[in-house]
């Protein structure tokens, strides 16, 4: 799978990376134990970890999901409603929302971006994180086991009738409330699911190195 990713200027990545500091000590510490996707102390190997102990503990469904085109399709203004319960600087919401919306250079051609959170800087991946975590605490208000890395997310359930019914629940709140989209074709149910996180999380650092890249 190919997916723009943006190359960043030295000043514009030293930026990001005071922004990305400033927000990950007002977030990172109360995100979900859970999500362990591009987080400080987190990596994929415990997220796997994390996968074969519930099918140790007879959770041996799975429920494995994929946002399509996740970070095309991030809604700006409602990420941006999200960091303003948390940050009160103007100055600070003004220059997270220009980077948002700061666009793409191909060809000699400026862009528009409307949609989306940039990839390629080390901002990107805390405010996908951000708007995910409302995911991650609506499958903890039901009492579910899972592990997300990224837009990868796997929910782990006791019998094939409980996916089916946790695919469909999760994927209305998916499309309804967050206004995004699952991957239909990537998205599926089936038993003995570490296998198939480990394949998930293993494209998904992959492809942050295969990537196509653009220059803004």
């Amino acid at each position: 799978m190919q997916f723009a990713l943006i190359v960043p200027t030295v000043l514009d990545r030293f930026i990001q990376q005071a922004v990305m500091q400033v927000l990950q000590g007002k977030w990172d510490r109360t995100f979900s134990d859970h999500s362990y996707g591009f987080r400080p102390g987190c990596s994929a190997h415990q997220a796997v970890a994390q996968a074969q102990q519930y099918i140790a503990e007879g959770y041996r469904w799975c429920v494995d999901l994929d946002l399509e085109k996740f970070f095309d399709r991030v809604s700006h203004d409602k990420l941006m409603t999200r960091i303003e319960t948390r940050i009160g600087d103007r100055r600070l919401l003004k220059l997270i929302r220009a980077f948002l919306k700061a666009g793409v250079m191909e060809g000699g051609l400026v862009s528009p971006v409307d949609e989306g959170t940039p990839q390629g800087g080390p901002l990107s991946p805390l405010l996908s994180n951000i708007v995910l975590d409302e995911f991650d605490r609506e499958l903890e208000r039901r009492g579910l086991r899972f592990a997300r890395y990224a837009d990868d997310c796997n929910v782990y359930v006791r019998s094939r009738r409980a996916g089916e019914r946790v695919m469909a629940s999760i994927t209305r709140f998916i499309t309804t409330k967050l206004k995004l989209k699952v991957n239909e074709q990537r998205a599926r149910w089936h038993g003995h699911g570490s296998e198939s996180f480990w394949a998930s999380v293993s494209r998904r650092i992959g492809n942050r190195n295969g990537e196509s890249r653009r220059k803004r």
